[in-house]
């Protein structure tokens, strides 16, 4: 009878006899490992090497163009690395801010007009493809008719469904008619240039549009007076809010609905057992669970509305009274129109900067609060653990000796 060791089986010494008299497997070729990666790293940037060589030739490089031109004079004759191009610095920047003068004026301007424009679109186009979604996920007859009559603005040219709204829209157009059918005299619409806001306040008594107070007349914010800044868009823009709203809403709808028919049944069931209404579920239930898909929509809304072109392009020109206008399409006429490409560019640059500024400060307000709130609890627990570690292996070593 063998001995063992004591507290020791005699299996396990077996196995670690026969280990021991294994013999030693031949150790892998020195720099194996490292010629495996580099051959797979190779791999890698060769199968994204086409997608690459898009991008930087199609976005990165003409971006790095714009920007050398908003820098600089070109007024878009020859190449603009030519040595005839001149260095100009932030001079078209200043213009556009600093300077008195049309470009400061217009630019401000078409400022206004957007974020008029914007403040009303985003939330309606929200509201309205939000509640046709909600509508349409009920089972109705003929909803996929329906689903499809109200994407299919979404789909058609949006050249063709102006030129369409231009004629809706004009003097003895259906609108009028319809207004006249209620007994209400419609405006010429786009050939109206009074801002909503000097219209409603009119009818209220508050002002008289036509001799309008001098604290808002006196006082001027970069080239335009307060009460051109708080003028509202023109009975022109209502006009385009109106095309625009119409034929984005129903894209918008598509993603509410994806994102309704993927809130779970049990749920909504639940709180109908717990006694809550209609109201108070789509409040307490629906709507936090539709919160991604709305953060994605109103971005999605935000980045379209700053960069509205065609519509105005198409159905105003700008006009009345540059009551139309928007960044785009002024930066358009600056560079294509004027030849002043260098501020054309810079509005477009500055276009690009309101875009993620507006887009980063709807981030951070629709954030999720509990789930930054965890990740900070756990990123100060993690910080209290590694602190309460010992310092070095030498330290820790000497504690369990002593």
């Amino acid at each position: 009878m063998s001995a063992t060791t004591p507290g020791t089986s005699p299996l396990a010494t077996g196995a670690g006899a026969q280990a021991a008299s294994r013999p030693p497997e031949p150790a892998p070729p020195a720099g194996g490992g490292s010629s495996s990666r580099a051959g797979q790293g190779v791999a890698g940037w060769l199968f994204v090497a086409p997608a690459t060589t898009v991008l930087v030739l199609f976005l990165l490089l003409p971006i790095l163009m714009a920007l050398w031109v908003s820098l600089s004079d070109w007024t878009g004759q020859g190449s603009p690395f030519s040595g005839s191009v001149g260095f100009v610095g932030a001079e078209n920047y200043q213009r556009l801010f600093l300077e008195d003068g049309l470009v400061r004026r217009d630019f401000m301007t078409s400022l206004r007009n957007t974020a008029f424009y914007v403040a009303i679109v985003v939330p309606v186009q929200t509201a309205l493809a939000l509640f046709l979604a909600m509508v349409l996920n009920q089972k109705l007859r003929g909803r996929g008719f329906f689903r499809t009559a109200f994407y299919f603005p979404s789909v058609t040219s949006s050249v063709a469904i102006s030129l369409v709204f231009l004629f809706i829209f004009t003097g003895g157009g259906a609108v009028n008619a319809t207004l006249g059918l209620v007994g209400i005299d419609g405006p010429v619409w786009f050939s109206d240039a009074r801002g909503l806001i000097h219209v409603i306040g009119g009818a209220l008594g508050v002002w008289d549009p036509e001799a309008p107070p001098g604290a808002l007349t006196d006082s001027s914010i970069g080239g335009l007076t307060l009460w051109e800044w708080i003028s509202g868009p023109s009975v022109a823009m209502c006009a385009i809010i109106f095309l625009v709203v119409w034929t984005t809403a129903g894209t918008f709808m598509l993603m509410f609905l994806a994102a309704l028919q993927d809130v779970p049944r049990e749920i909504e069931e639940a709180a109908v057992i717990d006694g809550t209404n209609r109201w108070q579920r789509f409040r307490f239930v629906t709507l936090p669970q539709l919160k991604p898909t709305v953060f994605l929509v109103t971005t999605l809304g935000l980045i379209g509305t700053w960069q509205v072109f065609d519509q105005i392009y198409i159905m105003s020109g700008g006009g009345p009274a540059k009551t139309t206008l928007t960044p785009a399409f002024l930066s358009y006429l600056y560079s294509f129109r004027q030849n002043e490409w260098g501020v054309g560019a810079a509005m477009a640059f500055v276009l690009f900067a309101i875009i993620v500024l507006l887009t980063s400060l709807q981030r951070f307000v629709m954030r999720d609060k509990d789930a930054a709130r965890d990740k900070k609890a756990v990123r100060r627990a993690s910080a209290r653990a590694r602190a309460a570690q010992p310092s070095s292996p030498t330290s820790a070593a000497g504690g369990r000796s002593a």
